[in-house]
């Protein structure tokens, strides 16, 4: 066999070999069972306290309805080898100054695996001066972190909805004026979280689809509905799942 010859021969019989070797791993592969990643169990029970205003209990919505039972709800529904439980302190009209008064009068015990906190609507629409919320909103903050056994992690704070976009609003003020000044209180509460490693979720846009969407608002043209608060859970979630895996 000529040298030349004997060298395609070889590269041929090489490539065969090489096709033979792929079509094997294919079919490893194709047999193969697809891994998933198994979630991360949680404790065998949950702690949830939410603090806050009307924006909390749901005002105008079913009891169900509100973000804090829609959460529990869907935890219990994504991790039912788990017991959550859910305790509200939070009321329609309360300030930061009647929200500390609340929790200093219930005196909740420091043993909650999450803490959501939403409040300063009241202290903007009494027209109360804002050096209020300057003070008491870091104090609040400070007991919704004792409160999570310490841990800010298991905190998340929500910002405040934007009234302005609903049928009562545009009778009081305006969007400009209400919304401006809410964005004053929500941009104070988001940089003084971030400045603590606090999560912050915003949803204040969600509310300012109110106009537009009269689904959003409940039916007594002030408050978010039912399917706002839906959203408010979806945008939360993530953060929810993190501080309770952590």
């Amino acid at each position: 066999m000529k040298p030349q010859f004997k060298q395609i021969v070889t590269v041929i019989f090489s490539i065969f070999l090489l096709s033979c070797s792929s079509d094997e791993i294919s079919s490893e592969t194709s047999d193969s069972p697809i891994i998933s990643i198994p979630k991360i169990p949680l404790a065998s029970s949950i702690k949830y306290l939410a603090l806050g205003d009307s924006y909390t209990i749901g005002q105008s919505v079913c009891e169900t309805c509100n973000y804090p039972q829609q959460l529990n709800r869907s935890l219990e529904a994504i991790y039912p080898e788990t017991k959550f439980s859910l305790k509200i302190i939070a009321k329609t009209g309360w300030t930061t100054s009647n929200l500390i008064s609340a929790i200093n009068e219930d005196n909740p015990q420091s043993n909650y695996d999450l803490v959501t906190l939403l409040i300063g609507v009241n202290n903007q629409y009494q027209g109360i001066n804002f050096s209020v919320y300057e003070k008491e909103f870091p104090e609040l903050l400070n007991k919704a972190i004792t409160l999570a056994k310490g841990d800010k992690k298991n905190v998340v704070v929500l910002s405040i909805p934007d009234y302005a976009f609903t049928p009562f609003g545009t009778m009081f003020g305006g969007t400009t004026k209400i919304s401006t000044e809410i964005a004053q209180y929500n941009s104070f509460a988001e940089n003084y979280c971030k400045a603590n490693e606090v999560p912050f979720v915003s949803i204040t846009d969600i509310t300012q689809k109110g106009i537009q969407i009269p689904s959003l608002v409940a039916g007594d043209g002030l408050h978010p509905s039912k399917e706002a608060y839906t959203l408010f859970v979806e945008r939360i979630f993530p953060k929810v799942k993190v501080a309770l895996q952590d």
